[in-house]
């Protein structure tokens, strides 16, 4: 097996960690049909490729609200005045260290940005808006739209298996 081609088996131990990181190596080897031995080396081995680039908790924010609050979620566009690539990578570097800022992508159409940040509350937002966006010169327009209800949120990529029972 070359170390920079993925197979079927492959993709089967990456769908099953994306699902649950946490199942033990014996578990994880009988669900994709592999010894216990192999399933370890493919999973280092899909490690050190690069294609499992973290391992996270993800936390229930219904079951965190009695304990932190709700918070606040935006999904927020930011348009800059200049967009030349020295200007979109002074931003990307500005938002990306900030811990409200959970996601950040460029798209086109439309804004430069598209950011989804998750602050305390309104002041909160205000406060992060204030110094991310306002203080910025180069910032032309923002555009924030409020969380009321998340429907989904599956951090998952489709790998294209067939679906498992």
């Amino acid at each position: 097996m070359e170390s920079n081609n993925i197979d079927e088996a492959d993709l089967r131990l990456l769908d099953l960690l994306q699902t649950d990181a946490s199942r033990s190596n014996q578990d994880l080897a009988e669900l994709a049909h592999l010894s216990p031995p192999t399933s370890l080396r493919r999973v280092k081995r899909l490690r050190q490729m690069g294609l499992i680039e973290r391992e996270v908790a993800l936390l229930s924010p219904d079951r965190m609200a009695p304990l932190l609050g709700h918070g606040l979620t935006a999904l927020v566009e930011i348009t800059l005045e200049r967009q030349g690539a020295e200007h979109l990578d002074a931003f990307e570097a500005r938002v990306l260290p900030v811990v409200e800022v959970q996601q950040c992508y460029r798209v086109s159409p439309g804004p430069d940005f598209v950011l989804v940040v998750h602050c305390p509350d309104m002041p909160g937002y205000l406060a992060l808006a204030q110094r991310l966006f306002t203080s910025d010169a180069n910032v032309r327009n923002i555009k924030a739209f409020f969380s009321l209800k998340r429907a989904k949120f599956e951090p998952r990529l489709p790998l294209g298996l067939a679906p498992r029972d």
